[in-house]
């Protein structure tokens, strides 16, 4: 039976790359039986658009991009009553969805062949305040824009040690937020350097959570929180426990959450799945339980 797919593309992403190969990939889902039709963004918004117009004219929604553009794919379908299926062709640098999910990077034949046999899995959505959505990650503080700052040819020839060297970059000017979280449960208060809620299990490159601690569609984000040690030496116990996963560390709290909300004494910027998310001086950030079937 023959499916109704619209594929968004972001030429941008991935400087083009997937210029490469997309005419193999096309071909693949026209003869596994998508009828697939081209919408083409340009800016800022239009994948969100094109999303929430003609997404429920067809079965399947596909993006080719960043999770940028996977973000903005997911705002547009929160805003259709009836949604379709959706699907990812990862085309970007730090594709942190993409590992979660095991997906093919920078591949459209690898990552369309995924389209045609994998399977739909629920799939939560962050909620971002009044000002929208996000598909896997909102964060304040230390290294938010780690991934975004590092220079692509870094990227390329150091992979994820270009992260770790950026981000050392940043410790100078890290600065500590006197805040107050509340989560389901529970309230953690004093200063931090780092908080997200996150439905991933890799963050900017830098943060890697187990796979078990990470369920894509359970209804509930995982909060991470980093507090300010009270020692220089605190910050070694830091990422000792980062790269081992044990999360032992009394100043890193990773815990289980559907909502959040922030309270800070001045108004800090967030990122929104690495895009600019604002100031905000209170923010509450909450899960949406698998509005979304996404296929992998």
């Amino acid at each position: 039976m023959n499916k109704k797919l619209m594929l968004i593309i972001n030429p941008a992403a991935g400087r083009g790359a997937y210029r490469t190969n997309l005419a193999d990939a096309l071909q693949l889902l026209d003869r596994g039986g998508c009828r697939t039709t081209l919408f083409f963004t340009s800016g800022r918004g239009d994948a969100t658009r094109y999303a929430a117009e003609h997404g429920g004219e067809y079965d399947v929604v596909a993006c080719i991009g960043g999770d940028g553009t996977l973000s903005e794919v997911l705002t547009g379908l929160m805003q259709l009553e009836k949604r379709p299926l959706l699907g990812y062709i990862p085309m970007g640098t730090s594709n942190d969805v993409a590992t979660t999910l095991d997906l093919p990077k920078n591949d459209c034949v690898g990552a369309a062949k995924r389209i045609l046999e994998g399977a739909p899995h629920p799939f939560d959505v962050g909620g971002f305040g009044d000002e929208g959505y996000f598909a896997y990650i909102a964060a304040f503080g230390a290294f938010t824009e780690v991934s975004y700052a590092t220079p692509q040819n870094q990227k390329r020839a150091l992979g994820h040690l270009a992260y770790v060297l950026q981000g050392m970059a940043q410790l100078p000017k890290i600065e500590a937020y006197r805040a107050r979280i509340e989560y389901d449960g529970g309230v953690a208060e004093g200063r931090f350097l780092y908080g997200s809620m996150s439905n991933s299990t890799s963050v900017a490159g830098i943060v890697r959570l187990k796979d078990e601690m990470v369920s894509l569609g359970d209804g509930e984000s995982e909060l991470v929180l980093v507090r300010e040690p009270a020692a220089i030496d605190g910050f070694g116990a830091i990422v000792a426990s980062v790269l081992s996963q044990n999360f032992d560390c009394d100043d890193l709290l990773v815990l289980h959450t559907k909502k959040a909300v922030f309270h800070f004494e001045k108004p800090v910027a967030w990122t929104r799945d690495g895009e600019d998310g604002g100031l905000h001086r209170t923010l509450e950030l909450r899960n949406y339980p698998a509005p979304v079937q996404l296929i992998f």
